[in-house]
């Protein structure tokens, strides 16, 4: 399997993202929608950088559930509910980001919504992956 990340140097420069990922092999995975829920389904974090840790790692742990790993993420959506908050703390996302994910962007958007299901998220991920077949699975 191998991804190729394309970025068109006529296009402003992605930063913190991949204008495109081209995929040849592998199994697609789709991942639903993560908040910062805990075991319990209660939302944690008291700001939106816990939340998108909390949020991405739980994202992370499906894909892993999956047989993926964070490199294998090609497309994410992030559902914003302070649009103005987020772009504040994004260095403090992005070092969240590093940490779980390394320095692999996916194709990514981020959307501003009002609210999210439940009232106290501030933040929601959601992705696809493609995930390589591994031998013997």
């Amino acid at each position: 399997m191998s991804f190729e990340r394309i970025n068109p140097t006529h296009l402003a420069p992605a930063a913190g993202f991949s204008h495109a990922v081209r995929i040849t092999g592998g199994a697609t995975v789709h991942l639903a929608g993560q908040t910062a829920l805990d075991a319990d389904g209660k939302i944690v974090g008291d700001d939106v950088v816990e939340q998108f840790e909390k949020a991405l790692g739980n994202l992370l742990s499906a894909l892993e559930a999956a047989g993926g790993a964070p490199e294998d993420i090609v497309s994410m959506t992030v559902y914003i509910v302070d649009m103005v908050d987020y772009k504040a703390r994004s260095r403090d996302i992005g070092r969240v980001w590093k940490q779980l994910v390394g320095a692999h962007y996916p194709a990514m958007a981020g959307v501003g919504v009002a609210r999210l299901w439940d009232v106290e998220a501030l933040v929601e991920v959601q992705g696809t992956a493609q995930v390589p077949h591994r031998t013997g699975a």
